[in-house]
């Protein structure tokens, strides 16, 4: 686990860029992204309403991902320099746009 400051530096540059990279996903289907005071979060209006939000765990160390009721704990990997989800591999980005695609039924969207 790195330390408290890393994470927060490591956290919010990830987000931040997440939240950069995802306007592209946000002009080409219908999703409203909002990030505000550390939690980006997304809302699916079609096929179904749905919601992702993302938001930094600072007392675990992880970045936490609430989705198709589920939750999903992503760890810093120093040497993949990126949040990686443990039980698959997928690191952040590819993990969100996987997410997103399912909500919006047409598979995993670039991220």
């Amino acid at each position: 686990m790195i330390g408290e400051a890393e994470f927060g530096r490591k956290s919010v540059e990830a987000l931040e860029t997440l939240n950069r990279r995802l306007d592209v996903v946000a002009e080409a289907h219908d999703v409203e992204i909002l990030y505000q005071g550390g939690v980006l979060t997304l809302e699916i209006e079609e096929p179904s309403p749905s919601k992702i939000v993302i938001s930094p765990n600072s007392a675990a160390g992880q970045i936490w991902i609430s989705a198709l009721s589920t939750s999903f704990k992503l760890d810093w990997m120093v040497e993949r320099d990126a949040f990686v989800l443990a039980r698959t591999g997928e690191a952040l980005p590819a993990l969100v746009g996987r997410l997103v695609g399912e909500e919006l039924g047409v598979g995993p969207v670039t991220v």
